[in-house]
């Protein structure tokens, strides 16, 4: 089994510019070592007859029909808009 290093658990934290303690990195070592058994122990089945999928579930077609319906009014629309000119937004010149 890989083990995860203290100082490799260091050098994920600086490169995420996380401040950790000494606690928080013992923490995370355990946590990432933990998670290295895990994938090692699925490595270890035989998954030859297992064809490979992009999903576990059989699927078809899960979108919904597209059916037209009735649509927002302006006032709806615009109803939440920190600032407006008639029917439009109003935004920032940019």
């Amino acid at each position: 089994m890989v083990a995860i290093s203290r100082d490799e658990v260091l050098h994920v934290a600086q490169l995420a510019r996380l401040d950790l303690t000494e606690q928080e990195i013992e923490r995370f070592q355990e946590q990432l070592n933990a998670i290295l058994e895990a994938v090692g122990k699925v490595a270890e089945l035989d998954l030859s007859d297992v064809e490979p999928t992009a999903h576990p579930l059989d699927l078809a077609n899960v979108w919904a029909e597209d059916e037209p319906r009735p649509s927002l009014s302006v006032e709806e629309a615009l109803a939440n808009a920190p600032d407006r000119d008639g029917d439009l937004f109003r935004v920032p010149a940019g």
